[in-house]
């Protein structure tokens, strides 16, 4: 696809996503949810990027011109939008954001109305009407079947109050200091008035955005600066959003980041011991680390494992009826909750998690070692696939046979081999790596 990516549409704003590739987007979008209308409407949220204006009003003149009615609602997290779309009874709901990205990207990401994001055959059929002019204009509308628009400003309750009914009512944040970074995205309203509303004492940073401070030096992308709030103001956990608050990273009350393997090794027990565990298993993607796959294992839970992309593990998720899983990289779906990863609702269940253990953050989140795990990035001349590489299969089954496992893929956007080893002897994984570094580089 030329369009879609691994989370929707995404590049740099007023370039590959200009004002007019937008509405002409928006027009097949909207063409194409028609087929299925049975409200209507379509919400329209962002996050705070400034470039999010040019977006939305673009959005609105391509769906309106269709004949959509458009809903807009300012800035929300985009687990928000995915639960706002369903509640609101809307045919479609469309977020507008880059997610961790710095301020100059932007992106579109597409829900259905149940509030789940598009497959790949849908957004398929939206490419095909985007790149064919006689389809968009032979789905504009004139006279009173032109769309409108409204912006409603209170829905923000609506979301705190589903995010906030998911925490143990029999449990209170009172007492509990935590350090809350929103990084001038999306969240920097709503994530501390659910903790406050709970009895949490917040220590609330980076939630001023201005247009351009989103993810800068902040949020999920740079949690250590959490950690030195963390252990100069003595909380007991640091909380970091990234700028559209889908992801979530947690610091410990030492400071120390928590991996995020670690993370769903933890969460995964916790939800079984407390019997809302559906399917036994936790989906993950083949990034995540074998130690996890171990540690679930001692209590008869399973790994299943998905290409990387939360869409990918979501899928996974339904079909195999579980309730549970996410990326390491800090997307923790639980489905019982939202519809997407949600940074607010992962974090409620964290701290359910600490208090009803009655330990610290670094113990109960600290329950297993991670094995030594390398990722390298090789330039190449060419992209020869994998299964022409004379000799890969042989040196493959040397590694493998070492008792390591190997995930090697081309970058979809730059000329580089990604190549991920890992094993329980740090030595042996580093020595494996320096032969297939080599071994790559004589090929490629």
């Amino acid at each position: 696809m030329k369009l879609f990516g691994t989370d929707g549409v995404r590049g740099k704003a007023g370039e590959f996503l200009d004002a007019m590739t937008t509405m002409k987007l928006a027009m097949a979008a909207g063409i194409y949810f028609r087929k299925h209308s049975t409200t209507n409407k379509i919400l329209v949220g962002k996050d705070t990027r400034r470039s999010g204006y040019m977006i939305e009003n673009a959005l609105v003149s391509g769906l309106t011109a269709v004949g959509y009615d458009v809903i807009q609602i300012g800035p929300m997290p985009t687990p928000a939008i995915a639960y706002l779309t369903e509640s609101m009874r809307c045919d479609a709901g469309i977020m507008i954001s880059a997610s961790h990205n710095p301020f100059d990207d932007n992106g579109i990401k597409f829900f259905d109305n149940h509030g789940d994001k598009l497959g790949v055959s849908c957004e398929k059929e939206i490419e095909k009407i985007f790149f064919d002019k006689d389809l968009r204009q032979a789905g504009e509308v004139t006279g009173q079947a032109i769309g409108s628009s409204k912006r409603i400003d209170d829905v923000i309750g609506r979301y705190i109050v589903s995010i906030k009914s998911s925490f143990p009512k029999d449990l209170t944040l009172h007492g509990l200091r935590i350090v809350l970074d929103c990084a001038n995205g999306a969240a920097y309203k709503v994530a501390p008035t659910i903790l406050e509303e709970l009895g949490a004492e917040v220590f609330t940073i980076n939630a001023k955005p201005n247009g351009f401070n989103i993810n800068e030096d902040c949020g999920a992308l740079h949690p250590k600066n959490v950690g030195k709030i963390v252990t100069k103001v003595r909380a007991d956990i640091g909380i970091a959003l990234d700028g559209d608050a889908d992801r979530l990273v947690v610091i410990d009350e030492t400071g120390e980041v928590v991996h995020g393997d670690k993370l769903l090794g933890a969460l995964c027990v916790y939800l079984n011991q407390e019997g809302t565990l559906k399917g036994e298993s936790c989906v993950a993607t083949v990034m995540s680390n074998k130690a996890l796959e171990d540690y679930l294992e001692q209590f008869d839970l399973g790994l299943k494992r998905t290409d990387v992309g939360d869409k990918h593990v979501l899928k996974t998720m339904k079909d195999d009826s579980i309730n549970f899983g996410g990326e390491q990289s800090g997307h923790i779906i639980f489905s019982d909750v939202a519809k997407t990863g949600d940074g607010l609702a992962s974090a409620l269940q964290v701290l359910a998690l600490m208090l009803k253990s009655g330990k610290k953050a670094s113990e109960v989140l600290n329950a297993f070692d991670l094995y030594p795990q390398i990722l390298t990035n090789i330039n190449v001349s060419q992209k020869l696939p994998l299964d022409e590489i004379e000799g890969l299969d042989e040196i493959l089954e040397s590694v493998r046979a070492r008792g390591m496992r190997d995930l090697i893929r081309y970058s979809g956007t730059e000329n580089k081999l990604r190549v991920l080893l890992e094993g329980k002897d740090k030595t042996l994984v580093e020595t494996t790596m320096n032969e297939l570094v080599a071994f790559f580089q004589s090929k490629l």
